[in-house]
């Protein structure tokens, strides 16, 4: 009988008996973080991409 009860607390670690929803499935979903970081990402990729090009700009004389 003691090896069943060690074996069920081997499988459920928390102690409330709920299962914690992973953080990935709680990101997608959430619409809103979604749309943040579809705005965001690419907003800022674009702009580290125009400070590279305007660093390459040469200089007139």
């Amino acid at each position: 009988m003691t090896e069943t009860s060690d074996s069920e607390e081997a499988v459920s670690p928390d102690p409330s008996g709920q299962d914690s929803i992973p953080l990935m499935q709680r990101v997608l979903d959430n619409p809103f973080l979604l749309l943040v970081l579809g705005i965001a990402v690419p907003a800022v990729f674009y702009i580290i991409w125009g400070i590279i090009e305007i660093t390459q700009i040469p200089i007139a004389d």
